[in-house]
């Protein structure tokens, strides 16, 4: 639920509260008196926020110790179970909203498969996640590079061919009789008679050298009627075939089908086996794959099974909305699964639900594919993960006792975060108090022992309870977890019911400052329509529109696209002029969602749209949506007007991916064809950003002053010299320096005043560079970056109220908490710095803060908290070399 609800009180009256032209309608005096006399009562209660969601996830009480662990099982554990470790891995980074992280776990899991079975479900699993990166794959096949990515793969090479063996002879020795047994042996069906070697129908297998040199009548038979055996003349060709040559050519699907059945009835493996792998080759579509998995699974062959099930994999997600697809997934039996997916069953249901709780939380498939997690489960981790999304879909569904059980099996298993399931049903079913003290009772148990507790319990027990009692849970939810969403909407909703707009929209812009989420947005949105500023309004709904195109606001019920229609109506329309300078003047006051909004709105008309979206993918990176800006950064690619435009944004998606040398070849093609600003300047920032080498240095300067020689405009040559003036502080050249960050400053690149500040601390005058940075403070919007650099720039006291102040505008910068506790363990406040890091580390998975922590925990003589966070750290990044010497120094400590 990531939007809001409509009051009741507006549900039924004749101002349809879900019809935003009729609601825009009353601002312009075109509904009936009677209508616009009840709009100021709507007005107010337009805006209501939803409890917030029970997230389907893994949410450990202490992530910590949980990546720990696994990190421990890592370094010890057999082969074959990694991938088991890394899933789970990959889960805790799921619940901590960890996308990179979670994803590394993922490609890990991968890496680490022992068998076929796992290489195609994390292969599979991975390629859904990358949807929409194939452009990266061949952006590197450009340059000659192929990365390492899932393709499907020869299922049959990875199982070993069965050769032919003296089992069949040996396990049934042949009869001595006194009457000569002929060398061949002919068998009727129908009509129809095949002439085979005795001998070498024999050893197909134990059940044919029973019968043709066992006690059996047919061993003394020259001719075997095999007519009541369902097998055809044709079929039995080719068994006699392959009796004799040993293998399979040129057969049919339909025949092989045939032989499979037969193969399968007389035991016979080696031709099994061979079917197996023919039909496994002809596998060319969907169809065919839907077709042959229903005899691969009654014919128990794991080779045809799959590969089978690889092409339903690979063809995420679409496959799963085929419904012969998912019958064929949920309607198996536990040997059956295991036919197709060897060991690795858990794992394919986990991917399968996760890929269809994407789709549709609410399905009977979802449902179906959970169901079979927990039937897969092995440890009470998994069966914690299956049970507590159980809950989460039973509950959607509003099938309360259902999810009560699921829920209450996930909490006594040691999931306490299950208990908001429980408390939710609970106060769904009228019993109110019951559902506070529940969520009363986990912080009390909680409290008393390590970790403290989590902000989420607080914001789940304000659910139930009013007046100040909620405001205090809700502000130590904020306290706790200052990333948690609903605590900001319902105080800013509550502020604005009590006609205190300014508070409201203060506190609304408290999470806007360092989280752009987009029910954030959408309560500002309302909030200024409720103050009848569309200006502000279709700022924040073009903003929502750019992070999501298809975003539906009041919980999906309305297009953001159609308000956003209706709300341009009510503004002043803009030429082309006009909005370039309004993105110049938003972009120098650092105001990025203004920025957002003003490219928006010049996308709709501007003919140079690969410019606009590169713009767009700078903004995005700058305000931490790293998705949305690769989305802009591709379309930039699409919408290039030239071959050298093109190339300039191709090599920008190469270096942000990690490609930093394919990215620097793609710079160097656009300049071969023409020499532009951005292809200079993408060339000089990632050398700058790549190479070690200090002689590069002057290659990067060489660079910025050619870009700095071709057309521009003003926003772009300011970030030009605010890099070249870098470069020359990192080569002493400090009057050098000064002169770009002045220049820059000219043309109102506003973040100049940051670099001109480190040359003035740098000439030993930190009065002035205190100075620089409280001009750039004073101008900037976003400005929680410039006071954690000014703290650098004063004495202890000030540092710290700077250091406080960007807490407060962005809880999720470490350097404060850091700093802070850096400051504590100086004055001897072990216990205290501690604290002060733990109070991060509850909502940040961050390796600065574990390293700091571990560090601290050496010192004071902790070694086994030390080394648990030692391993927390090295899962956030294995191979942070500091951190591997401080695991290695704390190990050898340990008794």
């Amino acid at each position: 639920m990531r939007t809001f609800y409509p009051s009741d009180s507006c549900k039924e009256s004749q101002l349809d509260s879900l019809n935003p032209q009729s609601w825009l309608q009353v601002e312009r005096g075109k509904l009936s008196s009677s209508a616009s006399s009840s709009a100021p009562l709507c007005r107010e209660s337009f805006i209501k926020v939803p409890e917030p969601q029970i997230l389907p996830h893994y949410k450990p009480l202490d992530y910590v110790e949980v990546l720990a662990q696994i990190h421990e099982e890592l370094e010890t554990c057999p082969l074959q179970e990694r991938s088991t470790l890394y899933l789970l891995q990959y889960q805790v980074f799921r619940g901590l909203g960890e996308t990179k992280l979670r994803r590394r776990s993922l490609q890990s899991a991968w890496q680490e498969a022992t068998t076929v079975h796992e290489k195609v479900v994390f292969g599979s699993w991975l390629r859904y996640e990358k949807q929409g990166e194939e452009v990266i794959t061949d952006l590197l096949s450009s340059c000659g590079k192929y990365s390492e990515e899932f393709v499907p793969l020869d299922i049959a090479s990875y199982f070993p061919v069965m050769a032919a063996s003296s089992s069949a002879s040996s396990s049934s020795s042949p009869v001595k009789v006194k009457r000569h047994i002929s060398k061949n042996v002919v068998f009727k069906i129908g009509e129809e008679r095949i002439a085979c070697d005795r001998k070498k129908f024999a050893s197909l297998s134990a059940p044919f050298h029973a019968m043709l040199y066992g006690n059996f009548t047919e061993s003394l038979l020259d001719e075997i009627d095999m007519s009541e055996n369902h097998v055809s003349s044709s079929a039995m060709c080719v068994v006699r075939d392959f009796s004799v040559v040993g293998v399979l050519i040129g057969v049919s699907k339909n025949l092989l089908l045939e032989v499979l059945v037969f193969a399968n009835k007389f035991c016979c493996e080696r031709l099994k086996d061979a079917c197996d792998r023919e039909l496994a080759s002809l596998i060319c579509s969907m169809e065919c794959a839907i077709e042959l998995m229903e005899f691969a699974l009654e014919e128990s062959s794991p080779i045809l099974a799959a590969s089978c099930l690889q092409v339903f994999l690979y063809q995420m997600p679409e496959s799963l909305t085929d419904e012969r697809v998912v019958e064929v997934l949920t309607r198996v039996s536990k040997s059956q699964v295991s036919t197709m997916a060897g060991k690795a069953s858990f794992s394919l249901y986990s991917c399968l639900s996760e890929v269809s709780m994407r789709i549709d939380l609410r399905s009977d498939r979802t449902l179906w594919f959970l169901e079979k997690v927990v039937d897969f489960a092995e440890n009470d981790g998994q069966r914690v993960l299956g049970f507590h999304r159980l809950g989460c879909m039973r509950l959607l569904r509003k099938e309360y006792r259902e999810a009560e059980e699921a829920f209450e099996t996930a909490f006594n298993l040691g999931h306490v975060y299950s208990a908001t399931g429980l408390a939710r049903i609970g106060y769904i079913q009228g019993h109110r108090l019951w559902a506070y003290e529940k969520l009363s009772s986990v912080i009390s148990s909680v409290s008393s022992s390590p970790p403290p507790p989590l902000g989420w319990m607080y914001q789940e027990r304000s659910l139930y309870c009013e007046g100040d009692k909620k405001l205090e849970d809700l502000s130590k939810a904020t306290e706790l977890d200052p990333t948690l969403t609903y605590p900001y909407m319902y105080r800013a909703v509550s502020l604005m019911s009590k006609q205190n707009a300014e508070a409201a929209l203060e506190e609304i812009n408290r999470i806007l400052g360092f989280k752009l989420a987009l029910e954030c947005l959408e309560i500002r949105f309302c909030l200024y329509l409720g103050m009848d500023d569309y200006e502000a309004a279709l700022r924040d709904i073009q903003a929502a529109l750019t992070l999501c195109p298809d975003y539906r606001m009041f919980d999906g019920k309305v297009a953001a696209r159609q308000l956003r229609t209706l709300v341009y109506e009510h503004v002043e329309n803009w030429t082309t002029a006009d909005c370039w300078m309004q993105l110049y003047e938003k972009w120098s006051n650092v105001d990025d969602i203004g920025s957002l909004s003003v490219i928006y709105q010049m996308l709709e008309a501007d003919a140079f749209k690969g410019v606009l979206y590169f713009r767009q993918s700078l903004l995005l990176l700058r305000l931490n949506c790293p998705e949305a800006a690769m989305r802009s950064l591709q379309l930039a690619r699409e919408h290039a007007s030239s071959d050298h435009e093109r190339l300039v944004y191709e090599g920008w998606i190469l270096y942000d991916t990690g490609h930093c040398e394919e990215g620097l070849q793609k710079a160097k093609e656009s300049i071969r064809i023409k020499r532009s600003f951005e292809a200079y300047f993408l060339q000089a920032y990632a050398l700058a950003e790549s190479s070690l080498d200090p002689s590069s240095s002057s290659t990067v300067v060489s660079l910025l002053e050619d870009a700095l020689k071709c057309p521009s405009d003003r926003l772009r040559k300011g970030q030009a010299l605010n890099n070249l003036g870098s470069v020359y502080v990192d080569c002493e050249k400090l009057d050098l320096a000064g002169d770009c960050y002045i220049n820059a400053l000219k043309v109102r690149h506003t973040r100049a005043h940051q670099g001109l500040a480190r040359v003035h601390f740098l000439r030993n005058d930190k009065a002035a560079a205190y100075e620089e940075m409280t001009r750039l403070i004073e101008k900037a919007q976003n400005n929680a970056s410039a006071y954690e650099k000014r703290s650098e720039y004063c004495d202890r006291e000030l540092a710290k109220s700077d250091l406080e102040m960007v807490t407060r505008l962005d809880p999720l910068r470490v350097y404060p908490y850091r700093y802070r506790a850096a400051v504590l363990m100086d004055s001897r406040k072990e216990r205290e710095a501690i604290a002060e890091l733990s109070r991060a580390i509850a909502f940040k998975a961050d390796l600065h803060l574990l390293h700091l922590r571990a560090a601290f925990h050496e010192h004071i003589g902790d070694v086994g908290s030390a080394l648990r966070d030692c391993r927390a750290a090295l899962s956030v990044d294995p191979n942070h070399q500091e951190m591997l010497e401080l695991h290695s120094r704390v190990n050898s400590h340990e008794p």
